[in-house]
């Protein structure tokens, strides 16, 4: 199977001036963990995670006050589309992270997370027949 098939095709991107609580508030609206962030001055994309967020907010800083842009991990491994799922795998645990940003041509066309991932793997969920009684 391959990033493609896994990858989710819903990708939040927002600007290094947002802050923490302004990028939590779109991530939870869109039901996603990871945020493209999209910096033009700098020339480049990074993400935003959830992890990004907790780590600010458990150490005590403002989330109204903190920026997207200082949480960012600008150093991204960027997955392709056609990448198998086993090397989008091993490319997070080499990395120690948990989405890849799904690059085709010239910008972000998915994210795809170890929990997609763990879905495609994962076999399919049983139901129990429900007995009439």
């Amino acid at each position: 199977m391959l990033v493609r098939d896994a990858m989710s095709t819903v990708v939040l991107t927002i600007g290094p001036a947002h802050t923490l609580r302004q990028a939590a508030r779109l991530m939870a609206a869109r039901r996603v963990g990871a945020a493209v962030v999209l910096d033009t001055d700098a020339g480049g994309l990074g993400i935003l995670t959830e992890r990004d967020i907790l780590n600010s907010v458990g150490t005590g800083q403002d989330p109204d006050l903190e920026t997207a842009g200082t949480h960012t991990t600008t150093d991204v491994v960027f997955a392709a589309p056609s990448w198998t799922l086993e090397e989008a795998a091993e490319a997070m645990t080499h990395g120690g992270f948990r989405h890849l940003i799904v690059l085709d041509g010239d910008g972000p066309v998915g994210i795809v997370s170890v929990r997609d991932i763990i879905r495609c793997w994962a076999p399919a969920r049983r139901h129990p027949a429900t007995l009439a009684g």
